[in-house]
């Protein structure tokens, strides 16, 4: 292991030498980010660390190749290579989630809904419209008909998890593009609960009968029954679609098994192949047999070119995750969550829904008196990188919020285990009680400025450090 450590060490540093001699800046700013990396408690939800054979297998030349199309079908010639790895990424994705179609040519998980999106559409759509005009392909429409089924196409229904419930801004918000290519419908969650209820959803999409229904989450703390979720789609003869972006991992690593894993239920499904998978960033569609092919005309239908550099890169994660050691590490990312909620919740924090049995919590900060701007920014003073994320019905809006999402993937990938996730819990409650609203001129508490209270910032960055220090971020590497 020294041995790799020093052989990597040489690598980066004669790298970013190459770097710093074309523009300095931008080594400098590398190094930065592995330096800020290793020095902050990352418990952004969405982000981790990749290792160092994936991060490597993107600074390739396989960044020169353009390869639009499909393995063996691309616009351009001498892509033998391309072909090689986006079929190993793509057998890997179909053996490590049990898939039978996999596609791994989106640039990010947004691209990949927008693919899974379109390819519904196609295949519900487009494809019964040419088969009854007795055209082969749109080109074959006379501008009669290809009016009227653009005039279809931009008249179908989705039904997706509302923003503040803990939805994504591609599942139907009317700033996003998904807002505005459907009429669109939310379904929310129990304001009891906080908890999806599946009997209200079910009359919510008889009523509105949505051409798809989208399960998923970028900010609900919990599990979702998929199994449900088929049977509602199935009784207003919605197609299925489930963005896993945020919980691939947990499914990867057989965390989420029966019910909970969207695969054997949804008819597409579309993931991001960082955050809790452990990759690159990119996207990634998997879909039934019957919506493979139209899955697989995503490019030239949303995408450009492949990125073949980021698709090897997949493959080399991928593959790691279907090591035993991955599934031994989502474990521990689901354990470490709850152990963070527990240690919060006994600290008097407010959680959404109470806990959490996935990968992420959800702060109310709003007990506290702050927005969740500012409990945001006040961690990041003290050394805790975290977001601000709305809550269910929340009364400041989706810019301020009155919620602050952390997750457990980046810092388990450091080793953290419960003893230091209870420290972690302790450290953003001390912040957050010894952080005040700024008073503004008409005499109430501002949204955005804050005060912690002397010395808070210091201790707390002083602690966190020695979790840190003792949880290495690729140890061994030196720049």
């Amino acid at each position: 292991m020294a041995d790799f450590a020093s052989t990597v060490s040489n690598i980066y540093s004669q790298a970013l030498g190459v770097i710093e001699a074309v523009e300095p800046r931008i080594a400098a700013a590398t190094r930065a980010e592995l330096t800020d990396q290793r020095g902050s408690l990352k418990l952004i939800a969405s982000e981790n660390y990749a290792s160092l054979p994936v991060l490597m297998t993107m600074g390739t030349w396989l960044s020169d190749k353009y390869a639009e199309g499909t393995v063996g079908h691309r616009f351009y010639a001498g892509c033998q290579n391309v072909d090689t790895v986006e079929s190993v990424a793509a057998e890997h994705a179909r053996e490590l989630f049990g898939a039978e179609y996999a596609y791994v040519q989106p640039h990010s998980g947004i691209d990949a809904n927008l693919v899974a999106y379109w390819s519904i559409l196609s295949h519900r759509i487009e494809s019964p419209t040419l088969e009854r005009l007795g055209a082969k392909t749109v080109n074959d429409l006379s501008e009669e008909d290809w009016d009227a089924l653009r005039a279809e196409f931009n008249s179908q229904r989705v039904m997706g998890m509302s923003l503040d419930a803990g939805g994504h801004l591609t599942h139907g918000f009317r700033h996003n593009i998904s807002g505005k290519m459907f009429k669109q419908h939310s379904y929310g969650t129990n304001p009891e609960t906080g908890l999806i209820d599946y009997t209200k959803l079910l009359a919510d999409a008889r009523e509105f009968k949505p051409l798809i229904l989208v399960a998923g989450y970028s900010a609900y703390p919990r599990r979702v029954n998929f199994a449900k979720m088929r049977e509602i789609a199935d009784a207003v003869g919605a197609t299925l679609f489930v963005d896993m972006a945020h919980f691939a991992g947990l499914v990867a690593g057989k965390v989420f098994t029966g019910e909970e894993n969207p695969v054997p239920y949804a008819d597409v499904v579309a993931t991001t192949t960082h955050k809790s998978l452990r990759g690159p960033r990119g996207g990634m569609v998997l879909a039934t047999a019957e919506y493979g092919p139209s899955v697989d005309r995503g490019c030239p239908m949303v995408l450009g070119g492949p990125l073949s550099h980021v698709m090897a890169a997949k493959a080399v994660a991928l593959a790691e995750a279907r090591q035993p050691s991955f599934a031994t590490y989502a474990q521990a990312v689901a354990d470490n969550a709850k152990t963070l909620a527990e240690g919060l919740l006994k600290r008097g924090v407010n959680l959404v829904t109470g806990g959490t049995d996935n990968h992420l919590v959800l702060m109310d900060v709003s007990s506290f008196g702050l927005t969740g701007r500012q409990a945001e920014s006040a961690l990041l003073d003290a050394g805790v990188v975290t977001n601000r994320n709305s809550v269910p019905n929340d009364a400041n809006g989706a810019w301020y919020t009155s919620g602050v999402r952390i997750g457990t993937p980046a810092l388990t990938s450091r080793g953290f285990g419960a003893a230091e996730f209870d420290k972690v819990a302790e450290l953003i409650t001390d912040v957050l009680k010894a952080t005040t609203p700024s008073i503004t001129a008409a005499g109430t508490p501002g949204k955005a400025k804050y005060a912690i209270a002397d010395g808070v910032a210091e201790r707390t960055k002083a602690a966190a450090a020695e979790l840190l220090d003792a949880n290495p971020l690729y140890p061994g590497l030196e720049l």
